[in-house]
């Protein structure tokens, strides 16, 4: 595999593999300090960032590679010069490079036109670090990911896009709760759908959160307002007003029930604190959780798995 654009490129061995190759790296960090040793990987970041920044730098320094970071600002990808140009000239410098861009298509040029390895670390259509991190959290605590019932609630955003594709590929059961005309993207829809008759993933869809939480084994909530949305700050706060994760919405799930969120957390919309702070929440392991998973993506592309 060349680049890390999106989880359809995967089947779930591959994804089992690197849960695998996850909990390795976790348990044994000292045995993969070399994996990038000599290694230069750029970060090129359109977008504000915290966790994927971070764990994403301080897993190629722990990986023995050295991290190089470029702001969007820097660079302007595709305003100084084209965004191909730009591929090409890193591509001589580095040995792989994490993009972070608004435009998934910005992605995709980019990569089409790299010498090296290009790692989606976000766009406004997916974010796979993101959900294959939350997919192993929830592997690693539930193990039997086909026996779950799955509730993503909110909006259907980037992130909800790529836990669609990898609940799918896993065979899971999902049940996505959003406001009306705040679905997921429709051509991922279609894309998911057919999939699931393959890997005999239930992959639901509803305007009712309560009916999704009911019995739910895990419950995932994000941010109701993401980066570039805004200025319809106003709109969706009154369109998701029922869709909060809160304690009543805890109830009807099950009682050991994990709950999720990619953060940041605007609490007391999304949801609450006695649910964040709460016993059933893994929200921090989760985050924590960013930072293994991608040392196993990087460890993934430059070793083929293979140490």
């Amino acid at each position: 595999m060349k680049h890390f654009i999106s989880l359809k490129e995967f089947k779930d061995k591959d994804i089992y593999a690197i849960f695998n190759l996850t909990q390795k790296i976790k348990n044994n960090p000292s045995k993969f300090s070399k994996v990038l040793s000599g290694k230069h990987i750029g970060l090129l970041f359109e977008k504000p960032s915290l966790r994927t920044k971070v764990s994403f730098q301080v897993g190629i320094n722990q990986l023995g590679g050295m991290a190089l970071y470029l702001s969007g600002r820097e660079v302007q990808l595709g305003e100084r010069e084209t965004v191909a140009d730009i591929a090409r000239t890193l591509s001589g410098y580095l040995d792989g490079m994490i993009l972070r861009t608004f435009s998934h298509n910005t992605l995709l040029e980019f990569a089409k036109n790299s010498q090296i390895p290009v790692v989606n670390g976000l766009t406004d259509l997916l974010h796979p670090a993101q959900a294959l991190s939350d997919l192993y959290t929830i592997y690693e605590r539930k193990k039997n990911l086909k026996k779950l019932k799955v509730a993503f609630i909110g909006d259907g955003n980037n992130v909800c896009n790529s836990i669609m594709i990898g609940a799918c590929i896993l065979g899971m059961n999902l049940v996505v709760a959003t406001p009306p005309g705040y679905e997921p993207n429709k051509n991922i829809t279609k894309e998911v759908l057919g999939l699931a008759e393959k890997t005999k993933a239930v992959i639901c869809f509803t305007n009712n959160p309560r009916q999704a939480a009911e019995d739910s084994d895990v419950l995932y909530t994000d941010v109701w307002v993401s980066m570039g949305k805004e200025k319809e700050q106003d709109a969706r706060k009154k369109a998701f007003r029922r869709f909060q994760i809160n304690s009543q919405i805890l109830k009807l799930a099950d009682k050991g029930c994990l709950v999720l969120h990619c953060l940041p957390a605007h609490r007391g919309e999304e949801i609450t604190d006695e649910v964040i702070d709460g016993k059933n929440s893994i929200v921090f392991k989760q985050a924590e959780n960013r930072l293994y998973v991608q040392k196993a993506i990087l460890t993934w592309l430059f070793k083929g798995g293979k140490i």
